[in-house]
């Protein structure tokens, strides 16, 4: 029997369609109607053009081609779930549910999110009633959970799927389990001490990471110039200027979701880690490009090095093949 799947959602911009969400007993998703087409036709590369052309991220950019790819696989998460848990945070209480195997059904209405005359279609998945208590009838109020949890049991994205060792205190906090198995690690008490310690908010360790990518890429750009010692160096042009490029780097991984571009494991961030290959690292999409907007995405440090001067398509086909090796 396969291991029981976590996901953390929202349903819509600003949660809009929370409220059917709860009412109806879903999980729910949405495109707009010319990107439907193309995901009802399962024309990936279809969906994906489309998007890239004529669309926009919720910050108002033109997605890159790996949010664009990402977004062709929420409609399918979202139809094809069932008997897997969905936790959404609703201001100051913790819902969750399980995924149904009835078929999902796909609505067309207004788009709350869009102007005058605007249309979406949104995937609907039954699911068991949303309940904001645990199974042993303990609320689940966000502020008492420990600060360690707090940092995966939300996302500023559409969905998130948990890794093992999270999606097994998910259950465990469900459940009404002991989670001192967790709480009793070094990295969650130290996480708890400067939790209670400090009045600094938590995505500082997230605005570390920003700052850190935005100086590396600058300073790398800098020292690229062309100048001939054994060998010449690639000239890689900065194309922002500093604060631009920390604003585009926050928008870039609320795009990504807080995920690798490559790989789509979670992101850890800067004295807030557990792993350092983890923390995130600027790739250039087209290593012979420049650092500009379009050319940029964020990985994990390992997938970095990995991936090196390979080109971009290439890599993924390989990551692909171990990854279903």
């Amino acid at each position: 029997m396969k291991d029981q799947r976590v996901f953390i959602a929202n349903f819509g911009q600003a949660n809009y369609e929370w409220p059917v969400c709860l009412k109806d007993s879903t999980v729910a998703t949405m495109n707009d109607p010319v990107s439907q087409k193309f995901w009802e036709a399962g024309d990936r590369e279809g969906f994906i053009e489309n998007c890239m052309a004529n669309t926009r991220t919720a910050r108002g950019e033109r997605p890159t081609k790996p949010v664009a790819s990402r977004w062709f696989n929420l409609m399918t998460i979202i139809a094809e779930t069932s008997g897997d848990i969905w936790i959404h945070r609703a201001e100051d209480r913790v819902w969750w549910t399980t995924s149904k195997p009835d078929p999902a059904r796909i609505i067309a209405k207004p788009d709350p999110a869009g102007g005058p005359g605007s249309q979406v279609h949104v995937c609907h998945k039954p699911c068991e009633p949303w309940s904001n208590k645990s199974r042993s009838g303990v609320p689940l109020i966000w502020a008492a959970l420990h600060p360690k949890a707090r940092d995966f049991l939300s996302t500023e994205g559409t969905l998130q799927q948990l890794q093992p060792d999270n999606a097994a205190y998910a259950l465990a906090l469900i459940d009404g389990s002991d989670l001192s198995p967790w709480h009793e690690r070094a990295n969650w008490k130290d996480k708890q001490q400067r939790s209670d310690h400090s009045s600094v908010r938590q995505f500082d360790s997230r605005q570390r990471a920003i700052v850190r990518m935005a100086m590396t890429a600058e300073q790398t750009a800098n020292s690229a110039n062309g100048q001939s010692v054994e060998t010449t160096t690639k000239v890689k042009e900065f194309r922002f200027r500093r604060p631009d490029l920390e604003s585009y780097l926050a928008s870039l991984l609320s795009d990504q979701e807080s995920l690798c571009a490559i790989s789509g494991l979670p992101l850890q961030f800067d004295g807030d880690h557990d792993d350092p290959e983890m923390l995130p690292s600027l790739d250039r999409i087209d290593s012979d490009g420049h650092y500009e907007k379009g050319n940029l995405q964020v990985v994990c440090r390992f997938i970095n090095r990995w991936k090196g001067a390979d080109d971009d398509a290439q890599f993924r086909r390989l990551i692909g093949v171990l990854r279903w090796e």
